[in-house]
């Protein structure tokens, strides 16, 4: 026999691909992928249970005043007040969202297209400041507006990134002087 002939019977086919094993191996994660899924969705609405307790969020008034600011914008969400990670998902209170802000003499009115409009009446504001983050969104340093206010017996953070970012500032000051302005009120009479 020639070498070339040996060489040529000394080789084997390449191994067929075990296309049983691999399909497998596909069903497999993904039916993880799905039960990761299904396991995120059950604790988002175990967290809801568990904040049942909160009151229905208030509707806008048929009279709020003349309009101080508006802004256009994102809505990130609410978390307890002081802790940026526990976000609260009752009443959609976790749904992110598009969003148009209202400032009016008789509070916060958020429109939020596709998810649950609520109002903030002017009492119920405690604060608003300049953030970095709320649960599931960071950004720059100041680059978010968080409002504190007070529901039922609970005070809540809720995180908005306007358009503009410019514009923050100037809600924060009018929000605070108009606290200000009411606790005043409050305390003369």
């Amino acid at each position: 026999m020639t070498p070339v002939l040996l060489l040529a019977a000394e080789k084997e086919s390449a191994q067929v691909t075990d296309w049983a094993a691999r399909i497998g191996w596909v069903v497999g994660l993904a039916l993880f992928v799905a039960l990761v899924y299904w396991l995120m969705r059950e604790g988002w609405k175990w967290r809801g249970t568990l904040q049942g307790d909160l009151p229905e969020l208030p509707t806008t008034p048929d009279e709020t005043g003349p309009e101080r600011l508006a802004m256009s914008g994102r809505y990130h969400g609410s978390t307890t007040a002081g802790q940026w990670l526990d976000r609260i998902v009752a009443h959609g209170l976790g749904t992110r969202s598009r969003t148009e802000l209202t400032l009016t003499d008789a509070g916060l009115d958020v429109v939020r297209p596709g998810a649950n409009d609520f109002f903030v009446p002017a009492a119920q504001l405690r604060e608003a400041r300049l953030d970095k983050g709320i649960a599931g969104k960071v950004l720059t340093e100041g680059g978010l507006l968080v409002v504190t206010w007070e529901h039922g017996d609970k005070l809540i953070d809720s995180g908005f990134r306007s358009d503009h970012a410019a514009e923050h500032n100037e809600w924060v000051e009018a929000i605070n002087s108009m606290i200000e302005t009411n606790s005043r009120e409050g305390a003369e009479r």
